[in-house]
C-alpha cells in the first residue's frame, strides 16, 4: 500500500526554470534540480561539495533521451569536470544526504543500482561506457540504500524523468487489466494504458502490410518503428522484441493493425468490454 507523500520544491533563485532543490518529509536525503548553465553559480551550496550520486540528462544525436549516472565524493567538482568532459547534457539532478551519512561505499552502490534500474527500464540511452561496479556494503546498509533508492526514483519522476520507471505501470494483480487486439494480416496485440499513453506488450505482433488508405503519417512512423528495430519483420507479421510505449491508444491500434484505427473501440478485455467502455464504467449493450 502507497501513502501519500509531501514533497517541498524551492526555487533557489525564484525562477522555475532555475537552481531548485527538493526534500521528503522524514528523510534524510535531498535533491538538487540544476541547469547546467546554472552550475558555475553553485559555489554557494555549500552541501554540493559532499558526498553523492548525480544524473546528467539531455539528447543523444539522434534527439532520443540520455542520461548518465555517477558518483562522486565532491558532486560540485565533479560536475565541473563534467561541464568539460560531457556535451549532450542540459540538467543534472543531484542526491545528497542531508546528515551526511553516505560514503564511498554507499554511492557506489546506488551509482551500480540506478544504473541497473535504468537499463531494465530501457526508456533513456544510458552513456555510461563502464557499468559502475556493486561495492560490498553490510545487509542493513543496503536496506538503507534500498530505501534511499525509492525516494531517488520518486523525486526523479516529479523532476520530469522517467528513466527509472518501468513501461508498464504494475497494479495489484486483482486490477491489473491486459487488452487485446487481434485482426487480419497476422495482427495479434496486447497491452495496457499507462499515464504516458498505451504500451503495447513485447511478443505482440503487427500486420505483416498496411492497407492503401492508412494516413501516410502512420505509414512513415510504422517505416520508422521498423527501421529502429521496434517492429521486426517476421515475413507474415512484425513482432514487438521489447515493450513499446506509444503516445494513446489509436496510434497504438493503428500501428499494429496496419490500418487507421480508434484504439478505444480496439482494444478489448477479454470479456469484450472495450477500452472506451473501462475507462468510463460504461455498460455493454444487451
Amino acid at each position: 500500500m502507497k501513502f501519500g507523500k509531501t514533497i517541498k520544491i524551492f526555487l533557489i533563485d525564484g525562477d522555475p526554470n532555475g537552481r531548485m532543490s527538493c526534500e521528503l518529509s522524514n528523510w534524510s536525503g535531498k535533491a538538487y534540480k540544476i541547469p547546467r548553465i546554472k552550475i558555475k553559480d553553485c559555489t554557494d551550496r555549500n552541501d554540493l561539495s559532499s558526498t553523492g550520486v548525480y544524473l546528467l540528462f539531455g539528447k543523444d544525436d539522434e534527439g532520443k533521451d540520455q542520461v548518465y549516472i555517477g558518483e562522486a565524493e565532491s558532486i560540485l567538482k565533479r560536475l565541473n569536470q563534467q561541464l568539460n568532459a560531457k556535451d549532450f547534457w542540459n540538467e543534472a539532478i543531484i542526491f545528497i544526504s542531508k546528515d551526511e551519512n553516505l560514503n564511498k561505499a554507499h554511492i557506489k552502490y546506488l551509482e551500480n543500482r540506478l544504473h541497473d534500474i535504468a537499463k531494465s527500464a530501457n526508456r533513456y540511452r544510458i552513456d555510461n561506457f563502464i557499468i559502475p561496479t556493486q561495492s560490498s556494503i553490510s545487509e542493513s546498509d543496503r536496506a538503507e540504500m534500498e530505501e534511499f533508492i525509492e525516494y531517488i526514483k520518486m523525486l526523479v519522476n516529479t523532476l520530469g524523468h522517467k528513466v527509472f520507471d518501468e513501461k508498464r505501470e504494475f497494479k495489484p494483480k486483482q486490477k491489473q487489466e491486459t487488452f487485446f487486439i487481434k485482426a487480419a494480416r497476422g495482427a495479434e496485440g496486447q497491452g495496457e494504458p499507462t499515464s504516458d499513453g498505451f504500451v503495447v506488450f513485447r511478443g505482440s505482433k503487427a500486420a505483416g502490410s498496411t492497407v492503401t488508405s492508412m494516413t501516410s503519417n502512420f505509414v512513415v512512423f510504422r517505416q520508422k518503428l521498423i527501421d529502429e528495430g521496434v517492429l521486426l519483420d517476421k515475413v507474415d507479421y512484425l513482432e514487438f522484441p521489447e515493450d513499446y510505449i506509444f503516445s494513446s491508444p489509436s496510434t497504438a491500434a493503428s500501428i499494429v493493425l496496419g490500418r487507421n484505427a480508434n484504439g478505444l473501440t480496439e482494444w478489448k478485455l477479454k470479456n469484450g468490454k472495450t477500452l472506451k467502455e473501462f475507462e468510463t464504467n460504461e455498460k455493454q449493450p444487451s
